[in-house]
């Protein structure tokens, strides 16, 4: 005697539910992975919107330190939260050309949102006529300012 219609019909039903797990499983596991990058790259973003700055000086009247002679450049903290002002964490280029982090320094090592910190950039570094400064800090943030020494 042979299998009976009933009985082929549950081994087809078995493999079926067997089949359908399994690519319920590989389903489950690709979609917990694409929500897991998702997430991730959600918190790199916000981390990256918290951190902004803006350059506020006046672009046709720079001032200089009275003793050193450096150009003050004043920085504020227009993002969410607060972020560290160093020469390790920011890099600073005029007309396209990186300043070495030794001819600036910085007025506060840490700025909190809305307060404003000075660049003391050295007065050689910086010709008269027109230029462009870019500051690039954390996360990428860069704000470009047009002045006239």
């Amino acid at each position: 005697m042979g299998f009976s219609l009933t009985g082929s019909h549950v081994i087809f039903f078995i493999a079926a539910v067997i089949v359908a797990g399994t690519v319920s499983g590989a389903f489950i596991a690709v979609t917990m992975n694409v929500t897991n990058s998702l997430t991730e790259r959600g918190n790199r973003l916000q981390e990256q919107l918290d951190i902004d700055f803006k350059i506020i000086n006046d672009p046709e009247n720079i001032p200089q330190h009275p003793f050193s002679g450096s150009y003050l450049f004043y920085l504020k903290n227009i993002g969410g939260k607060k972020f560290s002002a160093t020469n390790t964490t920011f890099q600073i280029f005029i007309d396209g050309d990186m300043i070495a982090t030794t001819t600036y320094n910085f007025s506060d090592s840490t700025v909190s949102v809305g307060e404003v910190t000075t660049i003391y950039i050295a007065a050689t570094e910086i010709s008269k006529g027109d230029h462009v400064m870019r500051v690039v800090g954390p996360l990428a943030a860069d704000d470009e300012f047009t002045f006239t020494i």
